[in-house]
Parts: structure tokens; C-alpha cells; sequence
């Protein structure tokens, strides 16, 4: 396993969106989910160029679909995140809610 890197917030909400919509994990509706879930609008350039970082580290994998005529004859390229990448979710919950817990009783009303 290499060694740990703890995701950023974007890729942290990336690979949980990714999970939240299975099958249907690609870039417009990841885009769309994602600019709802943060109440602002996401590009479509950000979102592909964090699913490029998180394919490179082996943290999710694509494949493409079937051509569409709709699409002018393009495929779709869907997501799916790895075992690494549930890894580093697992991981980055773990210590966040860590990090929560030991607020509780210094920072008031955050926890």
C-alpha cells in the first residue's frame, strides 16, 4: 500500500459524489450533483481535472460507455472509485471525526 496522503476537500467530496450516484458517475451529472451540494456552481474543467489526480493516484477508474449518436458519436467515460480510494475515504473520515470530537469540549459550538 503507498504510503498515506489524506484527500483534499474537493477530492474528498468528489470521490463521495462518485459513490452517491454508482452507475451514473460522469462528468455532467458529477458536475451538476456536485454545484448542488455545495450551493455554488462547479466547472466542468475543475471536475474532470480532479477525476485526472484521483485516476492518477489509483484512487478511482474510468471506463467509456457506448457511443451516442446524441453526443455526437462520443462515448461517455464513467467513475468508479477503487479500493484504494475507499481506503482514503475511510481514512480522511477517521481522522476528521477525530479531529471533531476533540473540538467538542474547546470550540463550543462547532462540534
Amino acid at each position: 500500500m503507498r504510503e498515506h496522503s489524506f484527500l483534499g476537500e474537493f477530492e474528498l467530496i468528489l470521490l463521495l459524489t462518485i459513490l452517491r450516484l454508482g452507475e451514473d458517475a460522469y462528468g455532467v451529472p458529477l458536475t451538476r450533483e456536485l454545484s448542488m451540494l455545495r450551493g455554488k456552481d462547479v466547472s466542468v474543467g475543475s471536475v474532470y481535472a480532479a477525476l485526472d489526480r484521483l485516476e492518477l493516484k489509483g484512487l478511482i477508474a474510468s471506463s467509456l460507455g457506448e457511443s451516442s449518436p446524441a453526443r455526437g458519436g462520443r462515448a461517455k467515460r464513467y467513475f468508479r472509485v477503487t479500493e484504494e480510494g475507499l481506503r482514503s475515504v475511510r481514512e480522511t473520515r477517521r481522522v476528521l471525526t477525530g479531529l471533531w470530537t476533540t473540538l467538542s469540549s474547546t470550540a463550543g459550538d462547532l462540534a
